[in-house]
C-alpha cells in the first residue's frame, strides 16, 4: 500500500514594522545646529555685538539720559527671553542654591549694565573696553599651564597697558564706573560660566530668568529714565534694537561659548574685545585711535592668537 506525502507548508510571520521615528521638533533641531557649531564661533559673534549695540547706545545718549539708556537695553531684552524662553519654569524647578546663583547673576547684569553706559558716556569705548578686561586677566592667570600661555598672558597684558593710555584729568568720575564696570565684568564671567555648566539648568533659560531679574534690579536705577523714551517711538524703538545687539545675541552666544570652552581660555579671548571695542568705535562713533593704541591692538591679537587650551596645546 502506497502513501501519498503531503508537503505541508508553514507561513513565515510577518515582519514587525520598525517604528517610525517622531519628527525632530524644528526647536530642538535648531538647538542641536547651536550646539554643533565650534565654540570660538560663538564668541567671535558675541564679541562683535558686545560693543556694536553699546556704540549705538552712544548714538542713542543724544534723546535717552544715560541711565535709561541702560533700562531700555535690560527691559527689552528681559521682555524678548521671557516670551521665548517662558523662564519662570526653569527657575521654579531649581533648588536654593540654583535660585541665588541667578539672582547674583541678574543683579550684577544690572548693576554693570548701568556703571558700563555711564563710562562710555565719559570715555572713549575702546579705553572703557580696555579697562574692562584688566580684573579678568586674572581669571585667565588662574587657568594658566604653560609657558606658552604665560607668554600669551604677557602679550594681552601690555596690549590692554597700550591701549588703556590712563588720563585721570578731567574724567575722574568716568575711570571711577570703568573700573567698577570692569570689577562687575570679571564677576558676571564666574557667574555665567556657573550657569552655563549648571547641572539642572539650560544656559540660555539661566540667561533668560538672570535678565528678568537684572530688568527688576535696574528699574530703580534708570527706568525713571527711561520714562521719556515711551514718547518718542524713534528712541523706543533704538532701545529695542540696542537691548537685542548688545543683550539678546552676545549672552546668548556667551552661553553657547562657554558651554564647551575653559573659563580660562574664555578669559583670555576676550582680550579680543577692547580690540574690537576700537575697531567699532573707528567706524560707527569716529574714535580715531593714536599709533601706540594701535600697537596695543596689534599685542592683544598676538596674545589671543598664540594661546591655547589644555586640550591642544
Amino acid at each position: 500500500m502506497e502513501m501519498s506525502a503531503e508537503t505541508t507548508t508553514v507561513a513565515k510571520p510577518a515582519p514587525t514594522p520598525r517604528p517610525v521615528a517622531a519628527p525632530e521638533p524644528r526647536r530642538a533641531r535648531a538647538a542641536r545646529g547651536l550646539a554643533g557649531a565650534p565654540p570660538h564661533m560663538y564668541f567671535v559673534i558675541s564679541a562683535v555685538f558686545h560693543y556694536l549695540g553699546p556704540s549705538f547706545a552712544v548714538l542713542l545718549f543724544a534723546r535717552v539720559q544715560v541711565l535709561g539708556v541702560a533700562w531700555l537695553r535690560i527691559a527689552s531684552a528681559a521682555v524678548i527671553f521671557a516670551l521665548w524662553r517662558r523662564p519662570w519654569r526653569a527657575f521654579a524647578r531649581l533648588d536654593r542654591d540654583g535660585r541665588r546663583l541667578l539672582i547674583a547673576w541678574g543683579a550684577v547684569l544690572a548693576v554693570m549694565n548701568a556703571c558700563f553706559y555711564s563710562a562710555i558716556s565719559r570715555l572713549p569705548l575702546g579705553t572703557v573696553s580696555a579697562i574692562e578686561f584688566l580684573p579678568v586677566i586674572l581669571l585667565a592667570a588662574i587657568g594658566v599651564r604653560s609657558s606658552r600661555n604665560l607668554v600669551a598672558l604677557a602679550l594681552a597684558v601690555g596690549g590692554v597697558y597700550l591701549l588703556t593710555d590712563i588720563r585721570l584729568a578731567g574724567a575722574a568720575v568716568g575711570f571711577v564706573f570703568a573700573f567698577a564696570n570692569a570689577l562687575l565684568f570679571s564677576v558676571y564671567i564666574v557667574l555665567a560660566d556657573r550657569v552655563a555648566k549648571h547641572g539642572a539648568l539650560s544656559g540660555i533659560d539661566g540667561l533668560a530668568a538672570a535678565m528678568l531679574i537684572a530688568a527688576i534690579v535696574v528699574t530703580p536705577i534708570g527706568g525713571w529714565e527711561a520714562a521719556r523714551a515711551f514718547a518718542d517711538p524713534v528712541a523706543l524703538l533704538a532701545g529695542v534694537g540696542v537691548g537685542v545687539s548688545s543683550s539678546v545675541i552676545p549672552y546668548v552666544t556667551d552661553q553657547l561659548a562657554m558651554a564647551r570652552l575653559p573659563r580660562a581660555t574664555y578669559a583670555t579671548m576676550v582680550a579680543l574685545l577692547p580690540a574690537l571695542a576700537t575697531v567699532i568705535g573707528i567706524v560707527v562713533l569716529t574714535q580715531i585711535p593714536t599709533w601706540v593704541e594701535v600697537a596695543g591692538l596689534g599685542l592683544v591679537v598676538a596674545g589671543v592668537a598664540l594661546h591655547r587650551t589644555e586640550a591642544t596645546g
